[in-house]
């Protein structure tokens, strides 16, 4: 999906994603986003569990030290595969008997780096809650916001929306 949004960033704009993120972002989320759209991931189901194991203690230490920047995070979370991310946030969770973005969430709510974070590791383990939570805000506001609603709506459409719906009233107790 992401060689698709940078081919088609490209296309339209006649430059890179990339650069565009370099650009314009700066200090810690540069450090973050900048390989995040850059990497080319693993797509397949294979997963090293000893890897998980080390990962999930690696990032734990570096939550608990507040060290929420640092290199090795960043370079888990934009390079490794969907599947390993996932079997080292399950580690994270079975080791440390909590979810990791319940670790994040001790965290200072002032901190934007924090927030995004959090977002980033959403969106790469549970992208329908992160759209649920972008979905809630939309319709939240006084008046809609009609285009975060029809970016959802027009991304997600053959991707994944019945999904975030049906977690959007299970969220929201709509019967």
């Amino acid at each position: 999906q992401l060689l698709h949004a940078r081919q088609a960033y490209h296309a339209r704009y006649k430059k890179s994603l990339e650069e565009d993120v370099a650009h314009h972002t700066t200090g810690e989320f540069r450090k973050l986003l900048v390989p995040l759209v850059t990497s080319f991931r693993y797509e397949g189901d294979e997963v090293n569990m000893t890897l998980a194991k080390q990962e999930a203690k690696l990032i734990h230490e570096k939550i608990k030290d507040k060290h929420y920047t640092d290199e090795d995070v960043i370079r888990i979370l934009s390079t490794r595969s969907k599947a390993q991310i996932n079997a080292t946030f399950n580690r994270y969770q079975d080791d440390h008997g909590e979810e990791i973005l319940k670790s994040l969430e001790k965290g200072d709510d002032d901190d934007k780096f924090l927030a995004l974070l959090r977002s980033t590791i959403q969106c790469l383990t549970r992208p329908e809650l992160y759209f649920v939570d972008v979905l809630r805000s939309a319709i939240n506001k006084t008046g809609t916001d009609e285009g975060a609603l029809t970016r959802i709506v027009t991304t997600r459409a053959e991707i994944d929306l019945k999904v975030i719906g049906e977690e959007y009233q299970r969220r929201n107790s709509i019967p």
